[in-house]
């Protein structure tokens, strides 16, 4: 299929069969990643206890981890509900961010992802570079680094660990160590509101919930709000109503806009 066809397929089945997603995930981004997920047409839940995480995964369609804001307490609750997840074949989306910025992000994130059978890594490209080994740059949670003369390294990673991998950025890059694609889609206000990122790993999430093939997730997953953020900044007045526009947008996206609107191209 061709990928305006995935992100109209997968679209449809998330707003026909409203999957529960369930997010640990960051207290900066929740309010607004929550709504992402209604907005998509999928069900959110934030259950980050450790006392109740694994008990919830259950009834998820997917499990998304964020390490945004965490701590070590978060991090057993992630691990325990990846943990159930992997029993169940609920699949886990992991979005390391800020890995490398400081040694318990960096250790955190390593321990996640070796520990858990992850279907898809989302992060920006100094996050991706540096949980593959390679080295990446990071300044707090901002990537200060480019993927785009390193997407052989990136193709290895995801060819070496089993995942797929989706880097975010001015384009966005989805591989699988086979297939790689460039998505050419948003817009640089993007850039300056908090959680965009993480939107985009909910997003994946929501559509990992639909569709059995973790690349074809991904992809759906990083165009549905690319092109809705092209939408929206053409009709807001800045950052500020950004927010809003861009819930309007995903909430009203289709199948014109999407296959209008999208600019990919398939690099292997």
């Amino acid at each position: 299929m061709k990928p305006s066809e995935i992100t109209c397929q997968g679209l449809a089945v998330i707003r026909e069969t409203k999957p529960m997603i369930h997010h640990i995930t960051n207290t900066v981004v929740m309010n607004f990643t929550a709504n992402v997920t209604l907005c998509l047409g999928a069900a959110p839940v934030m259950a980050p206890c450790i006392n109740e995480s694994s008990e919830m995964v259950r009834f998820a369609g997917a499990l998304l981890l964020n390490i945004g804001t965490l701590s070590p307490e978060l991090v057993k609750s992630m691990l325990a509900a990846g943990r159930v997840a992997n029993e169940l074949g609920i699949p886990i989306v992991f979005d390391p961010v800020g890995v490398g910025a400081t040694r318990l992000r960096t250790d955190s994130a390593k321990m996640i992802a070796s520990e858990l059978d992850i279907a898809i890594i989302r992060g920006n490209a100094g996050e991706i570079l540096i949980l593959s080994g390679a080295q990446g740059k990071i300044r707090g949670v901002d990537s200060m680094d480019s993927v785009e003369d390193r997407i052989e390294v990136l193709s290895s990673f995801a060819a070496e660990s089993g995942r797929v991998i989706a880097v975010t950025g001015v384009s966005d890059i989805i591989t699988d160590g086979e297939r790689t694609v460039r998505i050419n889609n948003g817009h640089p206000i993007m850039g300056r509101v908090t959680g965009t990122g993480c939107s985009a790993s909910t997003s994946v999430a929501c559509f990992a919930s639909v569709m059995k093939d973790p690349f074809h997730a991904a992809l759906g997953g990083l165009v549905a709000p690319a092109v809705a953020g092209e939408i929206a900044a053409d009709a807001c007045g800045g950052p500020g109503t950004f927010v809003p526009c861009f819930l309007d947008a995903l909430s009203n996206l289709n199948s014109d806009a999407i296959e209008s609107r999208i600019r990919t191209e398939i690099l292997c």
